[in-house]
């Protein structure tokens, strides 16, 4: 019997007032975690402040202990 190597992922589970760091794509950079529900998130801008709702988008990949935030590019 032949076997496959399969990756599986899972949606991020956020919770309100996590601030997070995306690493990568149109979104990146720091952000804060305003609301959730099941089909939405809404990020704030630490900087800006500006709020922005999107569908659910992120899959976790690792949790990192951080001295500075927001962060410095």
């Amino acid at each position: 019997m032949e076997s496959h190597q399969v990756s599986f992922f899972s949606p991020y589970p956020f919770k309100e007032g996590q601030k997070i760091h995306i690493t990568s794509g149109p979104r990146r950079g720091d952000w804060l975690v305003v609301e959730i529900n099941e089909r939405k998130v809404k990020l704030r801008c630490p900087v800006s402040f500006r709020e922005f709702e999107w569908d659910r988008f992120c899959y976790f990949v690792e949790d990192r202990e951080l001295t500075q935030w927001p962060q410095k590019d």
